[in-house]
């Protein structure tokens, strides 16, 4: 890969992931997939931020609620809550629908339903209970990290082994990542996790992630028959959430 694909790729990850005022230089192929290796590392820059509101929160005296809550809420800010949106749409397209076409209809409306509304809630409130948790605003920090860097690395093996539920959707539109890249992108996200929360309670972090990203593939595979942009946002909040909850146990 060429210099100018590595900056290619960072940048189109970056531009879809984040509100940051990128302009996005072309992929290899035109495709978000393309840049699938970048996923962890755009990932792992938003848990360093949401990591750093933490301890500027925590230096202001404000106590570990405020600082976990506004963590959370950086996030989400600087996401555009993009998987908060697609978790949201997931819970009421796949536990509300009655069948395949009306889960997918139900996932389209842009309007949020009962069991959205509380998977957001939840999806919040797990994340800032397990940075409380935590408490220190350094461990918080590399918790944010591990957390986010490693649920991205997820969505490129998601895209490659499940198939589009859609034709039309953003899932197909983004297209299918290589093997390889999928491969590296869950490398990175493994090294990161380890990196930041130590060999044992790292890979036990991201193993657990993976077998609830796993499950939550089995169950889109059985309802919708494979994958949309929506489930992709839903398997980075669990993914984000279990590694937090993983971090924050004594």
């Amino acid at each position: 890969m060429t210099v100018r694909g590595v900056i290619a790729g960072f940048t189109a990850a970056t531009a879809f992931f984040t509100q940051i005022p990128v302009k996005a230089a072309a992929c290899h192929g035109g495709r978000l997939a393309d840049a699938a290796w970048a996923f962890p590392l755009v990932g792992a820059g938003i848990g360093g931020l949401a990591g750093l509101a933490f301890l500027l929160v925590q230096l202001l005296g404000l106590g570990d609620w405020p600082a976990a809550v506004l963590a959370v809420l950086a996030s989400i800010v600087l996401t555009g809550a993009l998987h908060e949106d697609g978790l949201a749409d997931t819970a009421d397209g796949l536990i509300g629908g009655h069948d395949r076409n009306q889960r997918l209809a139900i996932m389209r409306d842009s309007r949020h339903g009962t069991f959205g509304v509380v998977a957001l809630v939840l999806s919040a409130l797990l994340r800032a209970a397990a940075l409380v948790g935590i408490g220190d605003p350094i461990h918080a920090g590399l918790a944010l990290i591990a957390a986010h860097a490693a649920s991205r690395a997820a969505l490129p093996v998601a895209m490659f082994v499940l198939a589009p539920a859609r034709a039309d959707g953003l899932g197909a539109a983004a297209g299918r990542p290589s093997a390889l890249l999928a491969i590296g992108a869950l490398a990175i996200g493994l090294l990161t996790t380890l990196a930041a929360l130590g060999p044992m309670r790292g890979a036990t972090a991201f193993g657990l992630a993976g077998a609830a990203i796993f499950a939550m593939g089995v169950l889109a595979h059985r309802r919708i028959g494979g994958y949309t942009g929506d489930v992709l946002g839903a398997f980075q909040q669990v993914g984000e959430i279990v590694i937090l909850l993983t971090a924050a146990a004594k």
